[in-house]
């Protein structure tokens, strides 16, 4: 029979077979270690054979091949990964620049990572309710940035009810990962789209203006729209891992769009003569916090080279 893993917290994994039905299943025999380098053998969204042992419960047989995933570096095995969400259309990156406050940084982590699975981001800039006139020009430097490089932008307040029909909209017909710092919205929004799905939320913290984790596993969620989203946990930091150094340059686009222009084709950007990227950098073409981005992740260390098809 097959199935779609809904929910996965280790040795359990919720999966919904295609009629909607859902079976709580367990992984057959050792089926954990064949060839599989994350730390979770078994992702939500992934595509699984199962055999039913009872009315309700089963047993995973085979994972089917994925077509895509998000993937970041464990936080405690930092030489292997964990499998955030697979089988996805598309990413939204919940961005707030206040309770909590996001980076650059983190947002274009998770950018390269999609770039690099060949998976759509839309950034979602939410809480717009609590920028005052002193916080716009920050908001439109960011929404500027991303905007000309060629992302999608969209500035949403769920407290205030504003442009979740947008949002509805890119969601509809396809599975959708929520992505984003603990209290950025993503449950909030949820909710605010399919009030009867009742997802916890949580407060931000008053010492470290940080959201509160509620959400601790990812979680597949169906929307009465027409709609799969997976409701990941907060994250405050995002290490890739699985990307070839030498090809990071090629999953930003705008270094992307000016490579051709560097003397070496082995450039790496750094400090090469005639390098086209630099001058780019120079130029204002690409933004100095993209360009930072850059060097911090070409700077990690070299645990992100390996590749493998066995995810």
């Amino acid at each position: 029979m097959l199935g779609r893993v809904t929910k996965s917290t280790g040795a359990i994994n919720l999966v919904r077979n295609e009629e909607g039905k859902v079976f709580t299943c367990t992984v057959k025999g050792n089926f954990r270690v064949k060839g599989i380098r994350s730390t979770n053998p078994v992702a939500v969204g992934d595509r699984v054979q199962f055999e039913p042992t009872n009315e309700n419960e089963g047993l995973i047989t085979k994972l089917e091949k994925r077509d895509n995933y998000i993937i970041r570096k464990s936080i405690n095995l930092s030489k292997r990964g964990h499998i955030l969400a697979s089988n996805i259309d598309q990413v939204l990156v919940f961005i707030t620049l206040k309770d909590p406050e996001t980076t650059f940084g983190f947002i274009d982590r998770i950018l390269i990572s999609a770039e690099a699975f060949h998976i759509a981001p839309i950034l979602v800039f939410n809480k717009a309710d609590l920028l005052d006139e002193e916080d716009r020009p920050l908001l439109e430097k960011w929404l500027t940035v991303y905007s000309d490089i060629g992302y999608r932008c969209i500035q949403i307040s769920v407290a205030e009810k504003v442009n979740l029909e947008e949002i509805q909209e890119v969601m509809e017909g396809k599975t959708s990962m929520l992505a984003g710092h603990s209290g950025t919205g993503k449950s909030s929004l949820v909710n605010a789209l399919d009030p009867n799905l009742n997802l916890s939320t949580g407060a931000i913290s008053d010492y470290h203006r940080q959201g509160k984790h509620t959400t601790t596993f990812a979680e597949m969620h169906q929307l009465h729209f027409g709609a799969d989203i997976i409701d990941t946990p907060g994250i405050r930091g995002f290490g890739i891992i699985d990307i070839d150094k030498r090809e990071l340059s090629h999953y930003f686009l705008e270094m992307r769009a000016v490579l051709e222009g560097c003397k070496f084709n082995d450039c790496q950007h750094i400090n090469e003569p005639k390098c086209a990227v630099m001058e780019a950098a120079k130029d204002g073409f690409i933004a100095q916090s993209r360009y930072k981005s850059y060097l911090s992740m070409l700077d990690e260390e070299d645990e992100q080279t390996y590749r493998t098809n066995s995810y």
